[in-house]
């Protein structure tokens, strides 16, 4: 599965109970918890989510100043 860095532990090692989610800004990423103590294991895994794109070309609905 996914492998984090623990804080509280300093060492490498693989999430337990991951979880795939979405944060705010679109990317995703894995949450879980440590294996051995149990603190909350958090990693981008980059991405952006096909919910969030903006539009293309999109005219510009700002009046012009002259």
């Amino acid at each position: 599965m996914a492998e984090g860095y623990c804080v509280k532990c300093k060492a490498k090692k693989e999430i337990a109970e991951a979880v795939e989610e979405v944060m705010k800004n679109g990317r995703k990423a894995i949450k879980g918890k440590c294996p051995c103590c149990g603190s909350v294991m958090f990693k981008i895994i980059g991405g952006k989510g096909a919910a969030i794109t903006p539009p293309e070309s999109a005219p510009s609905t700002h009046p012009t100043q002259v």
